[in-house]
């Protein structure tokens, strides 16, 4: 058997002498394999990259990005069979997915053009000097972006198109769970003009690249999307390296007294089922006011009733399976425990393999583990509170603070929970799944350091340079 060349170093598809195989985890087939790279292919990547001088105009930049935009657009339906293989999401999920990317990569397209700096007079002290100050942008150096399972190409996207329209040369790990989609994306960045040497693809166990990653002093900066406990170690072990670091979540929905039931529930639903509920930025927990829980919790149970659960390549599937079945059994594990505490299970609750099936239960216990903890599954546990003091109280009581929707008719019941929700965002009468390339996304506490979307992942991405002219007197 030919070893798969998954190894991009030095502009070259390499193998190793260790492989990885990828499953469907709806069926537990082999899909695929990838190298399993080891310490010294991972060092030699980083090198070379260090080495290489990325020196593409921003015009250039934008183009690349644009035509592969383009064509990954035209390839659409063999991206989204790729990202149903490797991760068990419905079709339905993955052609989103798809379409994320799409638009994602063409405002990294146009942001690559607007690395604009500042004139700034330095007359404005006693000393009266006439000088005069220029900012300007700069690519930070070689990134490593290490991406997870759960979006196989926009998480991708996400990391390597704001890296390219920056200037960075890029050393991309992507997940070894789902590392398929990844490689094609990167396939398609160079057949669009892309220099093969301006980014490396190391595919394998990330234990051990990732200890090259953080040991070699050759990184200038990681983007890591993940768990939060991965991303307190590399938080620990990076030293002086520029981190962008977004983690997980316990993304609650906040549903007042005076909230639109219709648009909450729906909401709701399509928070916790999307990609699984495997989503940092899903709904993971629904805090209701007491008085309107019973007409909302009904509303929820029949919006979840309505999905299909099958066949992730069904194009009629609504929910396809999680990643492994011992992710699947986790998720049931945590509900089980929830309905010990005192849980009322509304709906839902089955597993077979991988598969787990859109839940729904009433009266969680605030303090249990599938709410206080980042749950990966299609759950929507319901918490009941007395009024919306209590309902932002309870939002704020968890280690995490990313996204927060809440649902209120009123406007200063909206501020006030913008005030006072210790998150990254707050969305007003939609979920935490709200998501824009034209937004900063990212989180407060153990939700993460920095800020995605497109120009301010940019930004994070580039070091701010000052030249200062002397005018004389």
């Amino acid at each position: 058997m030919t070893e798969p060349r998954t190894l991009l170093i030095d502009g070259d598809w390499a193998s190793a002498e260790r492989t990885i195989d990828v499953r469907y985890p709806y069926e537990g087939r082999v899909v695929g394999a990838v190298s399993d790279a080891d310490e010294g292919q991972a060092l030699r990547a980083l090198q070379a990259a260090k080495a290489y001088a990325f020196d593409l105009t921003a015009f250039e930049r934008a183009e690349i990005l644009r035509e592969t935009s383009a064509r990954v657009e035209a390839q659409a339906m063999d991206f989204a069979k790729s990202i149903v293989l490797e991760s068990g999401l419905c079709l339905k999920d993955a052609r989103r997915e798809v379409e994320r990317a799409v638009t994602f990569l063409r405002y990294c397209a146009e942001e690559a053009r607007r690395l604009d700096g500042d004139a700034l007079p330095t007359d404005v002290t006693a000393e009266k000097r006439r000088s005069i100050a220029i900012t300007m942008r700069e690519p930070v150096g070689v990134v490593a972006a290490i991406t997870p399972f759960n979006r196989p190409l926009n998480q991708v996207a996400v990391k390597v198109g704001p890296a390219i329209a920056a200037g960075n040369v890029v050393v991309l790990k992507p997940s070894e769970k789902t590392p398929l989609t990844a490689i094609k994306f990167v396939k398609t960045l160079i057949e669009c003009g892309l220099p093969a040497k301006a980014i490396s693809v190391l595919t394998g166990r990330p234990e051990r690249i990732g200890n090259v990653l953080l040991k070699s002093g050759l990184v200038d900066m990681i983007t890591f999307t993940g768990s939060s406990a991965v991303g307190k170690r590399l938080a620990e072990a990076a030293g002086m390296v520029r981190l962008l670091l977004e983690l997980g979540d316990s993304g609650a929905l906040i549903v007042s007294d005076d909230a639109d039931l219709v648009a909450a529930a729906k909401a709701a639903v399509a928070g916790a089922v999307s990609t699984s509920g495997q989503s940092c930025r899903g709904v993971k927990r629904v805090i209701v006011v007491d008085s309107v829980a019973d007409a909302f919790v009904d509303r929820v149970v029949t919006g979840t009733l309505a999905l299909r659960t099958g066949d992730p390549m069904d194009a009629e599937s609504d929910v396809g399976c999680l990643i492994s079945e011992e992710a699947a059994t986790a998720v049931e594990q945590r509900v089980t425990e929830a309905v010990r505490s005192g849980a009322k299970l509304a709906c839902g609750g089955q597993r077979k393999g991988s598969q787990y099936w859109p839940t729904v239960l009433d009266r969680v216990d605030p303090k249990c583990a599938l709410v206080q903890e980042e749950t990966f599954g299609p759950c929507a546990p319901v918490i009941r509170v007395k009024d919306f003091d209590e309902a932002i109280r309870v939002a704020n009581d968890t280690a995490f603070g990313l996204q927060t929707g809440v649902f209120t008719a009123s406007l200063e019941r909206a501020f006030s929970a913008i005030r006072r929700i210790k998150t990254g965002t707050v969305v007003v009468n939609n979920g935490p799944q709200f998501e824009s390339p034209k937004i900063p996304f990212g989180g407060v506490k153990a939700s993460g350091l920095g800020r995605e979307g497109v120009r301010y992942a940019i930004q994070e991405m580039t070091v701010l340079k000052t030249a200062v002219f002397n005018l004389g007197t």
